[in-house]
C-alpha cells in the first residue's frame, strides 16, 4: 500500500498518478487518508499527555502518602483511575482510527511511474520492440519462419492436442470440469521440458529456485495484494481459511514478509515452479477456448527483492531475461508497456510479452513483468538495512512470469505444425528426447 510518508509529502503527485490509473474518487481518497491519519495523530498526542499527567500524579500520590496526607493522597487516586479511563478511551480511539486507516489505503492501489502512458484499456498499451514485421503467414522473423498459408498449417491448437493425443479437455471436464485440461504422452513431455527449460535458464541466470506451498493463508495473500479478493479471482479454502495461489509471486514474496535484511544481500533472486490456480470468474467466449485460458496451470516466477536506487536496473535484467527465452523458443513476439488504467492494482510499471498465435491469428499474453515498488514491501514489512546510515528502508519488490506455460505451448502446437507433425524448438529437444511430435 502507498506510504503515509508519500501521501502526505507529495500529496498532488498521488493524486495524478492514481488519476492516471482510472481510479475512481482519488482526491476524495486522498482526503479522507488525511483526515483519518489527523484523528489518529491527534488521538496519539492526547494519549501521551494523558499518560504523562497520570504517571505525574502517580508520583505525587506517593509523595502525599509519605506526608500522611491521606485524604489528598486519596483524591489523587481518583483523579489517576479517571486518567486511566480516558487513556483506555484513547487507545481505543487511537486503534479504531489506525484500521480504518489500513482499509482505506488497501482500497487505493499503487500509482504509476511517469514513463507509464496514458491510456484506459489495453488498446492504448504501447509495443515497444518486437521481433517480427507481420504476421501474415509469410514473414521470415529472425530464425522463426513462419507456416505456408495452407489449411495443414491453420489448426488450433486444440485442434492439434487432439490430433496428436497431447492434452485432453473432456478428460478434465469429467474429472474437475472446463478449464482443467489433462497432458498425456508428448504433451505431458512438452510440459516438463518447459519447466525444466525455464528453471535451468533461471539457475544460469543467478536465480535461487524455491519450491513454496501452493495455498498460503490471508496474511500472505494480502502482503502481496491479492487480497482483499475485489474480483473474486482466488479460489478459497473456507474450513481452513486458506487460498489456492494464483501465482508463485505470493509464497516466494511472503519469504521476507516482517524481515529486515542487510543491503549486501540484495538484489535477492529467486525463481519457483508452481500450480497456479484462478477463477477467472465473467471470462467466457472464443478467447477461452483450449490452452488460452484456464484455471490450473504451470508457471515459473522469477522474484526479485531489491533496494529502490537498484531497482529499475533489476527491472531490465528481468525484461531481458523473458526476452532471451523467447528467442531460445524461437517464437515470434512483441513486448508492451501497459497503459495507467491497464496496469494491475499492485504494479508501479509493467512490461507484457506477448506470442503470435498463428492458427487463431492474434496475440497470446504469456508474461507480465513488474515493478512495484514500496507498494507491497510497506504491506510485508520487507526491509533493509541501510549500510551507511544504520536505518531500515522499504525495499522494492519485482516479479515476472518466465514463463507460464499454457500459450507458450499452444503458441509451438500452431507455430510449429508441420505435414510430418510438430517440431520440438531445438533448446527443448535435449529435455524431449525428440525433434517433433507426429
Amino acid at each position: 500500500m502507498l506510504t503515509l510518508k508519500l501521501i502526505t509529502e507529495e500529496k498532488e503527485r498521488v493524486i495524478k498518478g492514481l488519476e492516471k490509473k482510472h481510479f475512481n474518487g482519488a482526491a476524495e481518497a486522498i482526503d479522507n487518508v488525511l483526515a483519518i491519519d489527523k484523528k489518529r495523530r491527534e488521538a496519539q498526542q492526547e494519549l501521551d499527555a494523558c499518560l504523562a499527567e497520570q504517571k505525574k500524579a502517580a508520583a505525587e500520590i506517593g509523595k502525599l502518602m509519605k506526608s500522611g496526607d491521606k485524604a489528598a493522597a486519596e483524591q489523587a487516586k481518583q483523579a489517576v483511575a479517571q486518567l486511566k479511563d480516558k487513556s483506555k478511551e484513547l487507545e481505543e480511539q487511537k486503534a479504531s482510527a489506525e484500521q480504518e486507516l489500513v482499509n482505506l489505503l488497501c482500497q487505493i492501489p499503487n500509482i504509476p511511474y511517469d514513463e507509464v502512458p496514458e491510456g484506459s484499456a489495453a488498446e492504448d498499451n504501447v509495443v515497444v520492440r518486437s521481433n517480427q514485421k507481420e504476421c501474415d503467414g509469410t514473414d521470415t522473423v529472425g530464425t522463426w519462419t513462419a507456416n505456408p498459408a495452407n489449411d495443414a498449417a491453420k489448426l488450433p491448437h486444440w485442434e492439434l492436442a487432439k490430433k496428436y493425443n497431447l492434452i485432453d479437455f473432456d478428460l478434465g471436464v469429467k474429472i474437475t470440469g472446463a478449464g482443467f485440461p489433462v497432458y498425456i504422452g508428448l504433451g505431458a513431455r512438452l510440459q516438463r521440458a518447459l519447466i525444466n527449460f525455464f528453471l535451468d535458464e533461471a539457475r544460469k541466470s543467478g536465480y535461487t529456485e524455491i519450491m513454496p506451498p501452493t495455498v498460503v493463508n490471508q496474511a500472505s495473500g494480502y502482503g502481496t495484494g491479492q487480497l482483499p479478493d475485489k474480483e473474486g479471482q482466488m479460489y478459497h479454502c473456507e474450513v481452513d481459511d486458506l487460498y489456492l495461489i494464483p501465482t508463485a509471486e505470493v509464497p516466494v514474496t511472503n519469504i521476507y514478509r516482517d524481515v529486515i535484511l542487510d543491503e549486501k544481500d540484495l538484489p535477492i533472486k529467486n525463481c519457483a515452479y508452481t500450480q497456479c490456480f484462478r477463477r477467472e470468474a465473467g471470462s467466457y467466449g472464443k478467447d477461452v477456448r483450449g490452452l488460452n485460458r484456464l484455471h490450473e496451470f504451470s508457471k515459473i516466477e522469477i522474484v526479485r527483492i531489491d533496494k529502490p536506487e537498484h531497482s529499475k536496473e533489476s527491472h531490465k535484467e528481468m525484461l531481458a531475461h523473458v526476452e532471451g527465452l523467447l528467442k531460445k523458443l524461437e517464437l515470434p513476439y512483441r513486448i508492451l508497456l501497459l497503459c495507467g488504467g491497464d496496469q494491475s492494482f499492485t504494479s508501479s510499471i509493467c512490461y507484457d510479452f506477448e506470442v503470435y498465435s498463428e492458427a487463431q491469428g492474434r496475440w497470446l499474453e504469456v508474461s507480465s513483468v513488474s515493478n512495484f515498488d514500496t507498494y507491497q514491501a510497506n504491506r510485508l514489512k520487507c526491509r533493509y538495512r541501510n549500510s551507511e546510515t544504520k536505518k531500515t528502508e522499504l525495499c522494492h519488490t519485482l516479479n515476472g512470469s518466465a514463463l507460464a506455460l499454457p500459450r507458450i505451448v499452444a503458441a509451438i502446437l500452431e507455430n510449429n505444425q508441420t505435414e510430418e507433425g510438430i517440431k520440438v524448438p531445438a533448446v527443448l529437444v535435449p529435455y524431449m528426447g525428440c525433434d517433433i511430435i507426429k
